[in-house]
């Protein structure tokens, strides 16, 4: 397979083009020949034109790539190797949603020619590679796994918003379905990555590598969300007892917040339902996501009981959330719990008005039934900053005191404006 890469004879293809996909062929771009596939027609079209529709890459990284981008699956027939880097989101019941993965892996079955390789990026439950997804390319391709085709898994760590941990620098874990599939994946991404390549012995072990990496981070999250609830109770601030703990030497830092996104958020329970599925029903787990799950109604009953307070009619209430995108400095809306946020404040009748700088105002009205306004205008109630971008860093007290009335609250999620807010209320986690 590899001798067929580097000789440009047959090429490799990424199936999925989003935060993971894109990157991932763009690298290997640089070293074979690469067939970056999209069902999404209009993003094909913008990565034709070198344009990254998410804003994270620039025409530099498209730039001395040997790649086709295409909505055309038959031209996948070219490609020998396919890593497959699609969403895999839960549903309103918090499911595992696996319909993207098994789409993407019929059409691998479609295209996949004797000694093919397809190497699966997608985040999932462990043993979803070799008990969801083989059983489709075997039963569309006629293939056999290991004698037809073989298959391998490298769990994702693209981390959207950071130019530092990049595809290029990190380490990247990697299993095949045998000995030979393993070493020839991991001279694969070893093309790519400058960090190394750290081998396992199977898929599963790969696959729960990737599940606890973001479960772990979801734990430590939601321990300083319920903190923050505790301290706020005893009229302490969470982010000054977290400095004076991280003197410490072996503590370490985390912060509360709004988790979303469609890595946090989602994979722990991606675990939960696999252990359920084998009997186990999760403890800490599933603990840790209801706090981090409610932290948008927790937000938003703090701004409420202050407006109750202050304010003669709370329908005629104005509130400003500032920032809808799932973390800072992306424009990706996907799980947002800022979401969470603004339809609990509507639920109580207040006049909600959103701004962000970089998300898409169509795509929030469509996923979430709420659009942006492009400036505040008139005198708020209350402001949230809900996503700390880097165009709020550089406001001032001053900036507050000019959209909002007297009495107004200053509700700063993750503490950005902590003693620099003196004319009005200020409250944060």
């Amino acid at each position: 397979m590899l001798d067929d890469l580097l000789s440009g004879k047959r090429a490799l293809a990424v199936i999925g083009l989003g935060y993971v996909g894109l990157p991932v062929a763009l690298g290997m771009a640089k070293h074979v020949p690469v067939i970056g596939f999209d069902i999404n027609k209009d993003r094909v079209a913008q990565l034709q034109q070198g344009t990254d529709p998410a804003n994270e890459l620039t025409a530099a990284d498209f730039s001395n790539s040997n790649i086709r981008f295409t909505a055309d699956a038959e031209v996948l027939r070219e490609a020998v190797c396919f890593i497959v880097a699609v969403p895999t989101p839960v549903d309103d019941h918090n499911v595992p949603d696996l319909s993207m993965l098994l789409k993407a892996a019929a059409t691998v079955g479609s295209v996949i020619s004797e000694g093919g390789y397809v190497i699966f990026e997608s985040t999932v439950y462990p043993g979803c590679t070799e008990e969801d997804c083989v059983p489709v390319i075997e039963k569309i391709s006629g293939l056999a796994l290991g004698t037809g085709f073989k298959v391998g898994y490298s769990p994702e760590r693209i981390n959207p918003g950071d130019q530092k941990h990049t595809l290029q620098n990190i380490i990247k874990v990697v299993a095949g379905c045998d000995e030979v599939a393993t070493e020839t994946i991991a001279k694969l991404y070893g093309m790519v990555t400058s960090a190394g390549v750290h081998k396992v012995s199977s898929i599963r072990v790969a696959e729960a590598a990737k599940i606890i990496e973001n479960t772990q981070r979801d734990l430590n999250i939601a321990l300083m969300n319920e903190l923050s609830i505790i301290f706020d109770k005893m009229g302490i601030n969470t982010f000054e007892v977290l400095e004076a703990a991280a003197t410490k030497w072996n503590f370490v830092k985390f912060s509360p917040g709004l988790v979303g996104g469609h890595c946090i958020g989602v994979d722990p329970y991606y675990l939960t339902y696999k252990a359920a599925e084998l009997g186990y029903s999760s403890k800490v787990i599933l603990a840790g996501r209801y706090i981090n799950d409610g932290m948008g109604a927790y937000v938003a009953k703090k701004v409420v009981q202050h407006i109750i307070a202050n304010c003669s009619n709370v329908r005629d209430a104005r509130v400003l959330i500032m920032g809808a995108t799932f973390k800072e400095n992306v424009t990706d809306i996907r799980n947002s719990k800022v979401a969470d946020v603004v339809h609990s404040l509507q639920a109580y009748h207040l006049q909600v008005e959103v701004t962000d700088p970089g998300a898409n105002s169509d795509e929030l009205q469509r996923e979430y039934g709420f659009g942006l306004i492009q400036v505040p205008h008139g005198k708020y109630d209350a402001v949230v900053i809900a996503v700390c971008h880097k165009e709020y860093l550089q406001l001032t007290g001053a900036y507050f005191e000019s959209i909002t009335q007297p009495h107004a609250l200053i509700a700063d999620i993750r503490g950005i404006y902590r003693n620099h807010i003196q004319s009005r209320q200020y409250w944060s986690l």
